[in-house]
């Protein structure tokens, strides 16, 4: 039996995100998806509501380490100074690569990092989902360009492939991106 308390305690972690009740959905990723040309700096254009991302001018720059894991370096500019957190990023199977474990503390699990979609070179639709206690889950979902902006289409194009994968983007709100100090 689940304690009141334990719950009283998660409300907390879940007001600031996306959850829904139930299992996690289970969305394609994208088919034959390549770390390479992956890497480097991604911009975040619009995202579900996530308690750690509440700034502006929010980046995600992705590199490969020489033990073959990948260095996440996560950027975001927040009550007048910039926040950096490094984490680190796997890929445990390589026939699922568009699968990656990302994790921002030797003490937590690796979340899952899903890349459903992404031409590379100007936009990716990234998704992650975190199963509690079979319940409910919370949903992250980003829409990432490799400029700050992106176009309206490309934007609502993003959005229609989460939504085919049945996850809501009602909550999806811009990310800031102008007055960026770099």
């Amino acid at each position: 039996m689940l304690s009141p308390v334990y719950l009283l305690l998660l409300l907390p972690l879940v007001a600031a995100q996306s959850y829904h009740w139930g299992p996690c959905p289970d969305p394609m990723i994208q088919p034959g998806f390549k770390i390479q040309p992956y890497l480097g700096k991604w911009y975040e254009i619009e995202k579900l509501p996530a308690s750690f991302e509440r700034g502006k001018c929010i980046e995600a720059n992705y590199d490969m380490r020489a033990d073959g894991t990948i260095r996440v370096l996560n950027k975001q500019y927040y009550k007048d100074k910039w926040r950096v957190v490094e984490g680190s990023a796997t890929i445990a199977d390589p026939q699922r690569s568009g699968r990656i474990g990302v994790s921002f503390s030797y003490f937590t699990p690796y979340s899952p990092y899903w890349v459903l979609s992404t031409d590379y070179s100007s936009v990716a639709v990234v998704y992650s989902c975190t199963d509690v206690l079979h319940l409910f889950h919370v949903d992250f979902a980003w829409i990432l360009g490799r400029s700050r902006f992106l176009p309206y289409a490309t934007v609502q194009h993003a959005k229609e492939i989460l939504v085919r994968e049945g996850i809501d983007v009602f909550r999806m709100t811009n990310t800031i991106q102008t007055g960026c100090r770099d």
